[in-house]
């Protein structure tokens, strides 16, 4: 029942245009979400202040609206989703460079997408109206909650994209090797470890970051080649995705390069337009030298120099 009422409350506003969304989402949603609610702003402000030492208490205040005013109009593109045609899904993105994918999959080789939290991450389950031949497998993690689990789950198999679970991973794999086929996996990768998994660390976005290297793992166990997703907003509602090779021999490389270019990669594009990054996500819940209630006091400090 849950999923009911979620679902045709989706499909209720997605007869709505876009743009009358948008325009929710600018007059209602982000006045309840940034200014009532409050939503997550400690952590944001912490991602801010630490992130950009350099910038003024203003030009801080001025990226975390920015910032709140996107990550409301994403709630309703996503809503949107589940009554955009294929038509539109097509004029509202644009994919480049797929060349890679297609031969990698031409060669039987499987490919593992990595993109971040960054502008529409939902709208990559578009690719398959770009490209019919190939066979796009998405990672997720199911949610809490069944009903949103559900929910989520119908929005990204819309356009025929597989939904696999993490641990699922290397098992379809090796069913896929086995039947002679190759698919690219979309992964999103800019989440924080578990603190079991705290293998690696670097400097991202000036600060000593924990950061998943289970993409690069699985790459060097299965042999499959490493691709970053780097997506760009062209306005409101537009997006596009080119497609950059890591490696496609990742035998061949160093422990931890793999992971160390992804975060490189993943950095320039945040710091191309930050307001797109989902700040609210506690992405330094681990830190190296300090703890959580100095951070919080520093970032107060920032925004208010």
């Amino acid at each position: 029942m849950g999923y009911v009422l979620l679902y045709g409350f989706c499909r209720l506003l997605a007869f709505l245009p876009l743009n009358l969304l948008y325009f929710l989402s600018d007059v209602f949603l982000y006045p309840l979400v940034y200014y009532v609610a409050a939503y997550r702003k400690k952590v944001v402000r912490v991602n801010l202040a630490a992130s950009f030492p350099e910038k003024s208490p203003e030009e801080l205040r001025k990226l975390e609206k920015r910032f709140y005013r996107y990550f409301c109009a994403l709630i309703l593109e996503t809503i949107y989703l589940s009554g955009i045609s294929g038509k539109e899904a097509l004029r509202r993105t644009t994919f480049t460079n797929t060349g890679i994918l297609e031969n990698c999959q031409a060669k039987g080789q499987q490919v593992l997408i990595m993109l971040g939290h960054y502008g529409n991450w939902e709208y990559q389950s578009f690719l398959n109206l770009h490209c019919p031949g190939l066979h796009q497998i998405n990672v997720y993690r199911p949610l809490r909650s069944k009903a949103f689990d559900r929910l989520m789950l119908k929005l990204r198999t819309r356009f025929g994209a597989e939904m696999v679970e993490k641990q699922a991973v290397l098992r379809k794999i090796a069913l896929l090797r086995r039947a002679g086929q190759s698919a690219v996996f979309g992964m999103i990768a800019d989440q924080s470890p578990s603190k079991a998994n705290l293998h690696y660390w670097t400097r991202f976005l000036n600060q000593d970051t924990a950061v998943l290297n289970g993409v690069e793992r699985l790459a060097r166990s299965s042999g499959a080649a490493v691709v970053y997703a780097d997506v760009r907003i062209l306005k409101r509602g537009y997006y596009s995705t080119e497609f950059k090779l890591i490696t496609d021999k990742p035998g061949e490389t160093a422990d931890n390069e793999i992971t160390e270019e992804y975060s490189r990669l993943m950095e320039q594009s945040i710091l191309r337009e930050p307001a797109f990054w989902l700040w609210t996500h506690r992405r330094w819940k681990h830190r190296r030298n300090q703890s959580p209630k100095t951070a919080q006091k520093n970032a107060n400090k920032q925004f208010r120099k």
